[in-house]
């Protein structure tokens, strides 16, 4: 291929001239393989965040940003605008683009802010969302229903930094999908806090969205370049091109996106997958074949063990015993990485995140199973460490603790998942679950250590370990509104020698990204957070 050919090829914008003056033009179809399942449309239930559905939906589910290359926010100006109006209480307009419709012909109005923060706000019962960081923080939202201007009013003194995640890619979801449903003004019902018609809403914005062979693609409307077309028996999700999206038009016409399987070696030896994007050695070495270009890069997400609320490990001092003897050492070396001993500052650089509790992270740092059996008082234990499989890596971790804490009287059951893990440890099928932040077992990071902190927030949808303390709760209240980091690293240090006492969870290392892809694919790049490198796959191509 000319060298011309191939410069125009790797930008992000491609003229379409571009790709038929090159041999053989751009492939219809690119096969894209992600972290998990993908049980639901909606990203922003404590399961579809844990899911690998922002990885497949971030150019579906459009909003005023997206996560670039390095998890930075960028401004999405083909959805609309975001100015800042008033700095003390923080206050945002959003203006919607006025030709954004849906692909069911339905526009997109202020109506999907109202419901995408009375979801995530805590305020309403009844919303199963993962999280309430800096949607919390929202004193109203003014949205005349069926238009496309919003004003964002936020309590006084709670000027969130990160405010610029806020309604981005896939935390919008279509409400007029659930007006149509109920025959309601969803905004109204909201606003005016009708409860029994708010209790409706929340059933349906939890589970309208579940993604199942057969589904009703009616309530399944796309606000991006892609629309769904299927879903297959498998779990695999086919896009296809957005006829009605207002914005460049997407080089690719139908991108299916497969939830990793036992079969990705063979799949990449025979070439049925262009783009791979799972955590490091979940598939084993995965050797590269040679049409193939492989890139390892850190994710923001944290690897853990996340200790469930009820059972054996319910009580601290059970939880302290596991983590005595848990070899962290030996598993971040097997990762080739440096333990984590983060759990405020996830999303950070680790030379940053590094002096968070170091101190007290020392003596769990190195397995010490006679410290684990005298925190039991010598009396036997068995737990169960559960994992979204397969995941040869973290089917190795678990056999690793096993072996060291059966020297504490420990015994360890590893507990393969096919459902999520999020929802087996709720449902008291494990008692710990093994997986990265929120319980992903891809990145699951916001690209925000301030957002990602409140994972162990009281009250918060993916505070997994139902952990509750008001300390913590301070310090990272206040994190998520400072920007200083001499005040920073002081709450951090507040609250380090807390959650190492209460052990909420168990930081291993920062989980480590594979990304896979065939030579001749184009403008497929990295990305650290749950969106993975599905953030740009408008502007992917496939050269035959």
């Amino acid at each position: 291929m000319a060298t011309w050919c191939r410069l125009a090829l790797a930008g992000l914008v491609v003229a379409a001239f571009g790709l038929t003056a090159c041999s053989g033009g751009a492939a219809p179809q690119i096969d894209y393989v992600v972290d998990g399942p993908l049980g639901t449309y909606n990203t922003n239930t404590v399961v579809g965040a844990a899911s690998a559905g922002a990885q497949a939906f971030a150019r579906t589910l459009t909003g005023f940003g997206y996560h670039g290359p390095d998890g930075q926010v960028v401004a999405d100006h083909d959805f609309g605008t975001v100015s800042v109006v008033g700095g003390s209480p923080l206050v945002l307009d959003y203006q919607i683009a006025d030709n954004a419709v849906y692909s069911d012909g339905k526009p997109v109005t202020c109506d999907d802010l109202v419901l995408a923060w009375a979801a995530q706000s805590g305020r309403f019962p009844g919303f199963d969302a993962a999280s309430q960081a800096g949607y919390v923080d929202i004193a109203n939202i003014e949205c005349i229903p069926g238009q496309k201007k919003a004003r964002v009013s936020f309590v006084p003194d709670r000027g969130v930094v990160d405010y610029n995640q806020l309604f981005g890619a896939t935390s919008l979801m279509p409400s007029h999908v659930i007006a149509d449903e109920l025959n309601v003004d969803v905004t109204a019902a909201l606003l005016s806090n009708n409860s029994q018609v708010v209790a409706q809403i929340a059933k349906l914005w939890n589970t309208t969205w579940d993604l199942k062979p057969g589904l009703d693609l009616k309530r399944f409307p796309s606000s991006g370049p892609y629309r769904i077309e299927s879903m297959l028996s498998d779990g695999a999700v086919v896009l296809v091109a957005n006829d009605r999206w207002w914005g460049p038009k997407p080089l690719t016409k139908r991108i299916t996106v497969w939830p990793q399987g036992p079969d990705i070696q063979d799949r990449v030896n025979n070439r049925s997958v262009d783009v791979v994007d799972v955590a490091s050695g979940s598939s084993g070495t995965l050797p590269t074949p040679d049409n193939y270009e492989r890139t390892e890069s850190p994710s923001d997400g944290i690897v853990q063990l996340i200790f469930a609320p009820q059972g054996p490990l319910a009580q601290p001092k059970a939880r302290r015993a596991v983590a005595l003897c848990t070899p962290r050492d030996t598993i971040a070396h097997d990762a080739g990485v440096a333990i984590a001993n983060t759990r405020l500052q996830p999303a950070t650089d680790d030379a940053i995140a590094a002096g968070e509790g170091a101190a007290e992270a020392g003596p769990f740092s190195k397995a010490d199973p006679a410290a684990a059996r005298d925190a039991l008082g010598g009396a036997p234990q068995r737990v169960r460490i559960g994992y979204q499989g397969p995941n040869a890596r973290l089917a190795v971790t678990v056999g690793v603790i096993a072996k060291s804490c059966a020297a504490a009287g420990i015994t360890v059951a590893d507990t393969k998942l096919d459902t999520s893990g999020p929802q087996a440890l709720r449902d008291g099928k494990i008692d710990v679950l093994l997986a990265s932040t929120g319980g992903a077992s891809g990145s699951g990071s916001t690209g925000s250590s301030a957002m990602d902190a409140y994972d162990l927030h009281s009250g918060n949808g993916n505070n997994l370990s139902g952990y509750s303390n008001p300390q913590v709760d301070a310090a990272i209240s206040a994190l998520a509104v400072s920007a200083d980091p001499a005040e920073r690293a002081r709450l951090l240090a507040q609250a380090a020698p807390v959650l190492w006492a209460d052990m909420p969870t168990l930081p291993l290392y920062r989980q480590q990204r594979t990304l896979l892809k065939s030579k001749k694919m184009y403008a497929v790049s990295r990305n650290p957070t749950r969106w993975g490198v599905g953030w740009n796959m408008d502007r992917w191509a496939l050269v035959e």
